[in-house]
């Protein structure tokens, strides 16, 4: 088995990796050792998502880097709550007819578990300021809204394209926010910084491999929802 915690230098390394090896064989990876990532690695990841596009380059995203004990506490505390909620509602019901679901729940319920022990968690907000021309906790339009959040996940997505490259395990959650209030006192925010999602970064137990998703053709519409020529249903 390979070395859990690699030397920085070699991680800083394994940027070099193909773009197209690094996204087809990207996934979520829940479970982590404890092992503390280096300082630099994490900056390298967060360097990297500051290169994503915002909207109308405003470039206002912050992340929040957490590694103190007390902060993964109340964070887990309100992710465990979540989690336990929607599995009940939700999860349970689906995993009993489809054993992908209940292999992602047993993941995830490892990560609840575990979320003290996870060494980084990095919590990206997006922060509205006077040239965003929009005012914290007043409703905005769909497309407003769409906007908003898509400031910050094309950054996400390069994080954790960096992260995978790096042979660090990540994933994208949001059930440890679920209350916004709660997250600003955590975490010091201010009404004008929401945070949006966390990702977990930990040296992973297991490894990445190719993943499995549905044919192009399945999902791929044509003008209109439903016609798919390239299915021979146009």
């Amino acid at each position: 088995m390979a070395d859990p915690t690699p030397s920085t230098s070699e991680a800083l390394a394994r940027l070099d990796m193909s773009l197209i090896d690094v996204m087809m064989t990207q996934r979520a990876v829940r479970r982590v050792y404890p092992d503390p990532v280096d300082d630099e690695i994490v900056m390298k990841c967060l360097e990297v998502a500051l290169h994503a596009p915002t909207g109308a380059n405003g470039q206002n995203w912050e992340f929040i880097v957490v590694k103190d004990y007390e902060t993964k506490k109340k964070l887990a505390k309100r992710y465990r709550q979540a989690w336990n909620l929607y599995y009940q509602t939700v999860i349970r019901r689906v995993s009993k007819r489809d054993p992908s679901m209940a292999k992602t729940a047993r993941a995830v319920q490892w990560q609840v578990d575990h979320f003290t022990e996870v060494p980084v968690l990095i919590v990206a907000c997006l922060k509205l300021g006077p040239k965003d021309g929009r005012i914290p906790f007043v409703p905005m339009p769909h497309a407003a809204l769409s906007g908003f959040y898509g400031s910050i996940y094309p950054s996400v997505q390069n994080l954790l394209l960096a992260a995978r490259a790096m042979g660090l395990g990540a994933s994208l959650i949001t059930l440890p926010l679920w209350s916004v209030t709660s997250t600003r006192k955590t975490l010091g925010l201010p009404v004008s910084v929401t945070p949006c999602c966390v990702v977990p970064l930990g040296w992973p137990r297991g490894r990445y491999g190719p993943t499995t998703r549905r044919p192009v053709a399945e999902v791929m519409h044509l003008n209109t929802y439903g016609n798919r020529p390239w299915m021979g249903t146009g």
